[in-house]
């Protein structure tokens, strides 16, 4: 079914400038006053980079945002010392006496940091096993499970939180797991698909008394496995609204459901005959969920590399140029097809972060080669902007350039304050940062997207008041201020402010695993004081719709998202 576009105001609102303040200080004197500008220049909101850290310890390879404003960034075990030290002796002590630790008892450096988004303060934790091209979900309880890696970390689960750090589980895989997926399901449970050879699934938790119970065969990964390039590791997983969980693996895709643990159908083959999965590495993400249509979910693919670029740049050093195309289909409709796209730019190996805002950022890879070590030339400095909302041809945006380069192992993702983390890039077996083309980066940008400009803060709301937690179907409120005092007019309340819950992503290798955006419903907007409002909401109305756990709640207003509160969604069932 095709979505109307939104009736609110984000690319009008994006034009208006901020005049002088009612000096009066009576009733009248509530509001800043709006009026409309000539259009500013595409530069001027194009988004900025801003440099965090010019070297963080660690090169980025994978990256997730924790509830309370933590980001967790790690690397690899096995690729020598990094560039940040563990804090105190006993802590290098322990890593290097883990059971099959390869770490070095020399090596007493952090393989994992912790960003603190509000000082921006690092933490370094040891790592014991090796989690190197490994995957992740965010529990319902907050606690990051991330699963397999390399050597002696294949079949390892391990948990983390701030508090706690790394908590190995040995042997909890029922195979080894490198380059698979983990998706959170409606009940809970994590779904652990695919890895290198591997073309079967298993589940976090699980009952098995005597260790992990029986792997369940899922075809679909050994059809679609090439002999001399794989381009099916890493696949896309995204959890629909109805339970059942979407497929996508080099140029084709599925619909799954993991209880019955059958696919339900076979959708269409993507055209163009493109892989889009590692190592022609695409990027996908699963597009906003709207209230006016519940059952409905949108899928875009964008990005790869042509069949046989692998094999070129490896045994020839020959470095095709990369693909264009985006594919977009709706898995919900009774008869799905492609609607095929054309970037800007064309990209492999880029990172596609979802926005509050619901727009979609494509930002790092390269415009020739494809994904693994030295196989990757020409990057692409320019984020781009997807809007799927516009119409057909004029959705794309090309945004500000990055002046570092973000090749193999870079991650992006979006965090609390409506910023695109942006780090990694190592194309090296080990840390290399001399007399090579792309030396590993260590280094961590913020990216602001155009809502971001300072020149929209008169718009911009601040969160003052957000549930905990909420249920699923429930009425809830979030009260915010917006410095100007007046909402933007042009439309009803209820349609100038949005409240949005963002799911945060474990990114790696050009996915983001787990990340959706939920429009909430608002279903009225009160003043309560002057530029203090309430806005009420349903919350989403099913598992399906949005899996347990934690969300960032944006407020958005007039297409300028506020910084975040962290809400939690209850299992369904579980008591307030």
């Amino acid at each position: 079914m095709p979505k109307p576009a939104r009736p609110f105001l984000p690319l009008l609102i994006v034009l208006l400038l901020i005049t002088s303040r009612v000096d009066n200080a009576g009733a009248d004197a509530t509001a800043w006053q709006l009026e409309p500008a000539q259009p500013t220049s595409p530069a001027a909101l194009a988004g900025e980079w801003r440099l965090l850290h010019a070297n963080i310890g660690v090169s980025a390879m994978h990256m997730q945002l924790l509830p309370e404003d933590f980001v967790l960034m790690f690397d690899r075990t096995d690729s020598g010392p990094s560039n940040i030290s563990l804090l105190d002796p006993a802590s290098c002590a322990a890593a290097a006496a883990a059971p099959n630790a390869t770490a070095a008892p020399a090596d007493c450096s952090a393989h994992s940091v912790l960003l603190d988004l509000r000082s921006n303060a690092l933490h370094p934790y040891p790592l014991a096993t090796n989690p190197w091209c490994s995957s992740a979900a965010l529990l319902p309880n907050g606690t990051l499970l991330q699963t397999g890696g390399f050597s002696n970390g294949d079949r390892i689960a391990r948990l983390f939180s701030p508090t706690t750090g790394w908590v190995d589980l040995p042997d909890f895989l029922a195979a080894r797991r490198w380059y698979a997926t983990d998706i959170l399901l409606a009940d809970g449970r994590v779904l652990i698909l695919g890895g290198r050879r591997q073309y079967n699934f298993e589940f976090f938790p699980h009952d098995g008394v005597n260790g992990p119970p029986p792997l369940t065969f899922f075809p679909f990964l050994d059809e679609t496995t090439e002999v001399d390039a794989e381009n099916n590791l890493y696949p896309f997983l995204h959890l629909l609204p109805d339970g059942t969980v979407f497929v996508f693996a080099n140029d084709r895709a599925v619909v799954f459901d993991p209880y019955n643990r059958t696919p339900l159908r076979r959708l269409p083959t993507i055209p163009g005959g493109v892989p889009r999965n590692y190592p022609s590495s695409g990027s996908s993400v699963l597009l906003p969920l709207r209230p006016e249509y519940p059952t409905h979910a949108e899928v875009l693919v964008c990005g790869g590399a042509p069949r046989g670029a692998y094999q070129l740049a490896l045994r020839n050093g020959t470095f095709v140029p990369t693909e264009r195309t985006c594919g977009r289909i709706a898995p919900t409709d009774a008869n799905p097809v492609w609607a095929m796209e054309e970037m800007p730019l064309p990209r492999v190996m880029g990172d596609m972060v979802l926005l509050p805002t619901g727009d979609v950022l494509i930002v790092n890879g390269a415009a020739a080669g494809t994904a693994g070590w030295e196989l990757g030339r020409e990057p692409v400095m320019y984020p781009v902007l997807y809007r799927p909302d516009t119409q057909n041809g004029a959705r794309f945006e090309v945004l500000t350039a990055s002046t570092v380069p973000r090749m193999y192992h870079s991650s992006a993702t979006l965090d609390t304050y409506g910023r695109v983390l942006v780090g990694g890039s190592n194309p090296h077996i080990g840390y290399v940062f001399a007399n090579v083309t792309y030396p590993t980066e260590l280094s961590l940008e913020a990216f602001l997207p155009p809502y971001l400009d300072t020149r929209l803060d008169g718009l911009r709301p601040r969160v003052l008041g957000a549930p905990a937690e909420v249920g699923y179907g429930e009425a809830a409120s979030v009260r915010f201020e917006v410095p100007g005092g007046a909402l933007a007019g042009g439309g009803p309340e209820d349609q100038v402010v949005r409240v949005v819950a963002v799911a945060p992503a474990f990114a790696t290798h050009s996915f983001g695993m787990n990340q959706r955006v939920v429009d909430l419903a608002v279903t009225r907007v009160a003043q309560l004081d002057v530029g203090v409002y309430e806005a009420e909401v349903a919350t989403p109305p099913s598992p399906g719709v949005a899996p347990p756990g934690y969300y960032l709640w944006f407020v958005v207003h007039a297409g300028v998202p506020s910084s975040a509160a962290w809400v939690r969604m209850r299992p369904l069932g579980a008591a307030p």
